[in-house]
C-alpha cells in the first residue's frame, strides 16, 4: 500500500516527494505510519538520519579541538572514562537538539530540496519518534556531563540545548536575527571541551568561541543566497530574501573580517604557535580575500557555492593548525 504526504502541502509543492515504502499510513490522515515487519534495518538508518550525522560530527571534532587544547595547555591527563563522557555527551546533546529541531520543523523541511526528503516530511517515520528520540538523546547528555565531566560543562551544554531548540529554531520563522541567536550555541561546543579538560572558562577557551561564532555567519549567509529560493517557499526569514543579495555580501565581508581578527587572539594565549599563526594568516586572508570577491555586481550562486565550500576547508585546516601546533 503507498501513501502520499498531505494533499495541502503536495498542491504547493508538487515536486515533493510521494515514496514512502518504509512506513504505511491508513486513509485517515491523522493515523501515524506504522513500520512494516522487516524493515528495522531501514527505520534505525532514518533514526540516525534524524541526529544530523554530518553535523554532528563535525561539531565533535571541535568540541576535541577544545579539550585537546585545553588539556594540553593546562597539562592535564584526563581519565579515559571522563575523555569518553566529554565525546560521548557532546554527541547525545548535538544528536538530540538535531533531532528536536528536525521535529518542530517537519512541516517547513516539506518545501526545501535539500531537506524534503529527510524521515518526516517523507513520511517514513512518525513525528513521535523524531521528538522521544531528541528527549531521550538529550536527557542522557546533560547528567552525563554534569556528573562524570563537571557540573560547568553540563551547564554550557544545557544553554547550547535549549537556546537551539526552543529559541533559535522558532525565532526562524520571525526575524533574521535568529542567526546570530543560533550561532550561539553553535559556537559552545569548543568551549564545552575547553572546560572538560579545565573545569574553567578561561581566555582561550572563548577565543575558540569566539571564532566558531564568527564563521558560522557568513557560513550560513552563503547557504541562504544560493537556496533563498527554498527558505521563501518555506517560511523561514533569511538575509537575502529580507534585505538582498547586495546587503548580505557585505555582512559576509564584515563577519569574515572579525573572524580574521579573532583568529590572532588565541596567539597572545600562547595557545597557538607560529605554525598556527601563519596558517590563520594565509587561510583568514584568502577566505575574506574570496569574500570581498562577492562585492562584485555580478557575483551570485556559483560565489555562495563556492565560499560554502571555502568555509569549511577553512575551519577544518584551523582546527588542524591548532592541534598540530599545540
Amino acid at each position: 500500500m503507498s501513501s502520499t504526504l498531505p494533499s495541502d502541502l503536495r498542491a504547493l509543492n508538487p515536486e515533493l516527494p510521494s515514496d514512502t515504502s518504509l512506513v504505511e499510513r491508513d486513509a485517515t490522515p491523522s493515523t501515524p505510519p506504522r513500520v512494516h515487519a522487516g524493515d528495522e534495518a531501514r527505520v534505525f538508518r532514518d533514526l540516525v538520519t534524524l541526529t544530523k550525522p554530518r553535523i554532528t560530527a563535525t561539531v565533535v571534532l571541535t568540541t576535541f579541538g577544545g579539550l585537546w587544547l585545553g588539556a594540553r595547555r593546562s597539562e592535564i591527563d584526563l581519565p579515559t572514562p571522563v575523555l569518553a563522557a566529554a565525546i560521548a555527551g557532546t554527541a547525545f546533546v548535538v544528536a538530540g537538539a538535531n533531532a528536536l529541531n528536525m521535529y518542530l520543523e517537519r512541516d517547513s523541511d516539506a518545501f526545501m530540496g535539500r531537506t524534503r526528503a529527510r524521515p518526516l516530511p517523507a513520511g517514513r517515520l512518525p513525528p513521535y519518534l523524531a521528538l522521544a528520540l531528541g528527549l531521550w538523546l538529550s536527557a542522557i547528555s546533560i547528567p552525563l556531563l554534569t556528573f562524570v565531566v563537571n557540573p560547568l560543562t553540563g551547564l554550557l551544554a544545557g544553554i547550547a540545548l535549549v537556546s537551539y531548540v526552543l529559541l533559535y529554531t522558532p525565532m526562524k520563522r520571525r526575524s533574521t536575527a535568529s542567526l546570530v541567536v543560533g550561532a550561539v550555541p553553535g559556537a559552545i561546543p569548543p568551549l564545552l571541551g575547553w572546560t572538560a579538560a579545565t573545569g574553567r572558562i578561561e581566555g582561550p577557551g572563548l577565543v575558540l568561541f569566539g571564532i566558531l561564532f564568527c564563521w558560522q555567519i557568513p557560513h550560513f549567509l552563503a547557504i541562504a543566497t544560493f537556496r533563498r529560493t527554498e527558505y521563501a517557499r518555506a517560511g523561514l526569514k533569511v538575509l537575502p530574501n529580507e534585505r538582498g543579495e547586495r546587503v548580505t555580501r557585505h555582512h559576509i565581508v564584515r563577519w569574515l573580517a572579525a573572524l580574521l581578527l579573532v583568529s590572532f587572539l588565541l596567539v597572545p594565549f600562547g595557545v597557538g604557535g607560529t605554525p598556527y599563526m601563519v596558517s590563520a594568516s594565509v587561510l583568514g586572508i584568502l577566505f575574506f580575500a574570496f569574500g570581498l570577491w562577492g562585492l562584485r555586481a555580478d557575483a551570485g550562486v556559483r560565489w555562495a557555492r563556492a565560499l560554502f565550500g571555502i568555509s569549511m576547508v577553512y575551519l577544518l585546516g584551523l582546527y588542524a593548525a591548532l592541534v598540530v601546533g599545540a
